[in-house]
């Protein structure tokens, strides 16, 4: 399993793993990472699993989709490195992935 490094809004980091196959948003919602709303459950429609992947990452990862972009432009906290959770699906491509959780509301 791909291990990961996520930052927390206060700073904090920790390592976890992460399944194969599934959402990056399942992996951190399994791992207790309590910041990280996912509302929706993973179905791109509210946008509270927004998190700014390290750049080095996203060459692995599949570009943004349509509905993806839309959810995030009504963030105010969008950035050029910023993801749904859900939306990214875990490999071992990934291994090392660090992963920031973006502020809400």
């Amino acid at each position: 399993m791909p291990l990961l490094t996520v930052i927390e809004r206060s700073g904090a980091r920790r390592v976890i793993e992460a399944e194969v196959g599934r959402s990056l948003m399942e992996a951190l919602r399994g791992a207790d990472v309590q910041e990280l709303l996912a509302l929706c459950g993973g179905c791109c429609s509210c946008g509270t699993c927004h998190v700014y992947v390290d750049a080095v990452a996203t060459g692995a990862l599949p570009p943004v989709g349509e509905d993806e972009d839309e959810i995030l432009k009504a963030s105010a906290f969008r950035r050029p490195e910023s993801r749904l959770s859900c939306q990214i699906r875990m490999s071992d491509a990934l291994e090392g992935l660090r992963v920031t959780i973006a502020p809400y509301g």
